[in-house]
């Protein structure tokens, strides 16, 4: 595969003061991908600017200006794989907003190279390149994904991770007793919540409870959703995992 092509984007700057808010952070967890386990009492953040905008790019109320094009690389980048033994289908990416596509940009926030920043504001996670590039990706956020910030690491990489929900979900939802951690969570799948990769996040050497994940459900993509904590395409944590090394550090904003 060829380099990611590079997008211009207005140069920003976050405020460096970051507050931790994981009181009440019950761990990552996210919405199944079938009727029978969604997250039904559970409220839903909501992106009215994005939300049931992207279905049909002849729809749009405005033109998309800026925006890297919806061309035959991002077909190849999104394109049905085979991974560890899974048959990932291919993202129907042209029904995502295009600033969700995995691409390279200028780096927004002058982190050391290899350090991965969330911006939850925007819905992008980078990981920072070397001479003022970044690799950005879309990413969706359920409520998890709001309550917790600050500077951590990434302590261990998980390739097709099992998904264990915590007793809360499962006293919510009796029916996902049988993946409680007595039985043995979740094994992977393409229905895994988790997806095809997690990324596990320690601050001062405790578990923050706080990953980095693939999910199935690709339209949550730059979306506040029901749970869940930082969610990527299944190919683009892929992509991610391969580029991160052990204990990278990691700024969620």
């Amino acid at each position: 595969m060829s380099s990611l092509p590079v997008f211009s984007r207005r140069q920003f700057l976050r405020a460096s003061g970051l507050a931790i808010a994981s009181a009440g952070l019950a761990g990552c967890t996210s919405s199944m991908n079938t009727d029978r386990f969604r997250q039904e009492t559970m409220p839903v953040y909501r992106n009215p600017e994005f939300e049931n905008r992207w279905a049909d790019p002849g729809m749009l109320e405005e033109p998309l200006t800026g925006l890297p094009p919806q061309d035959a690389y991002f077909a190849d980048v999104y394109a049905e794989r085979e991974d560890g033994g899974f048959l990932i289908p291919a993202v129907p990416y042209r029904q995502i907003d295009p600033r969700f596509y995995r691409q390279e940009v200028s780096d927004p926030f002058g982190e050391a190279p290899g350090t991965i920043v969330v911006d939850t504001a925007d819905r992008y996670l980078y990981l920072i390149g070397s001479g003022g590039s970044a690799t950005r990706y879309g990413v969706g956020l359920g409520r998890e994904g709001f309550a917790w910030s600050g500077r951590g690491v990434i302590q261990w990489k998980q390739k097709w991770p099992k998904w264990t929900p915590p007793d809360s979900m499962i006293a919510r939802q009796p029916v996902l007793a049988k993946y409680s951690a007595d039985n043995g969570g979740m094994p992977p799948g393409l229905d895994n919540p988790l997806g095809s990769r997690a990324l596990y996040i320690f601050q001062n050497g405790q578990d923050t409870l706080y990953r980095v994940h693939g999910t199935p459900e690709w339209q949550s993509i730059g979306k506040a959703v029901s749970s869940g904590c930082v969610r990527m395409i299944n190919q683009d944590v892929i992509d991610l995992y391969a580029r991160v090394r052990g204990k990278a550090p990691i700024l969620v904003i």
